[in-house]
């Protein structure tokens, strides 16, 4: 129709998702497995801020996902930080089942975040990764949920190192961008109240049933 030729000058949103949890978690493999697809040989820690994104569908709406992942480095992480946290719109926990003091340091990087005054809107999910090294487990699954619920957060288990586990990290990024996306259009339609801002999907979508949500 007439209005296709708009469609470019339609803004993709982009989601900003950041990556929280102790250094050798496996933070960059996790946002490599879902931006990249593969696993990187070797991840030197990382520097400073590292984002990639990935473009998803979700209902017919092109949406950026931006995953940012935290300086291993501790003196940059103090000079990064604020960026880091600014304008986020969710944050994934990070520990590693084999290590228990990952674990256990999840109150301190639960507290930074808070510090940082990220709204109680914006979702949070806890990730215990590594759960392919089943010999060396610390923490028990029961004691992962606990804490989750505790802290009102979504627990997945995966390893960002098999192959076999991708879906399951996609469903990680794919559910808080679904989450996001529901989110904002209940804000949109209650704060801008100008009709523009409501794009109507196109009925042919809807007909296909196209939804990449997995939750």
């Amino acid at each position: 129709g007439p209005e296709s030729s708009l469609e470019p000058y339609v803004q993709t949103r982009i989601f900003k998702i950041i990556v929280i949890g102790d250094s050798n978690v496996g933070k960059t493999c996790l946002t490599f497995r879902f931006c990249g697809g593969t696993f990187p040989d070797k991840t030197e820690a990382t520097i400073g801020v590292d984002f990639r994104e990935k473009t998803v569908e979700i209902e017919g709406e092109r949406i950026k996902v931006q995953v940012w992942d935290t300086a291993g480095q501790e003196r940059f992480r103090k000079s990064m930080v604020e960026h880091y946290y600014r304008n986020v719109h969710a944050v994934v926990f990070v520990y590693d089942v084999t290590k228990m003091t990952s674990f256990t340091n999840l109150k301190m990087w639960i507290e930074e975040c808070n510090g940082h005054a990220v709204p109680p809107l914006v979702p949070r999910v806890l990730v215990g990764n590594k759960c392919d090294l089943k010999d060396l487990i610390q923490v028990p699954s029961s004691m992962a949920l606990k804490f989750a619920d505790a802290h009102n957060m979504l627990l997945f288990e995966t390893s960002a190192k098999d192959p076999k586990e991708s879906q399951n990290v996609d469903a990680i990024f794919m559910c808080l961008a679904c989450r996001l996306k529901a989110q904002r259009s209940l804000l949109c339609r209650d704060l801008e109240g100008r009709p523009a801002q409501a794009r109507r999907l196109d009925p042919a979508h809807e007909a296909d049933g196209k939804n990449s949500c997995p939750c």
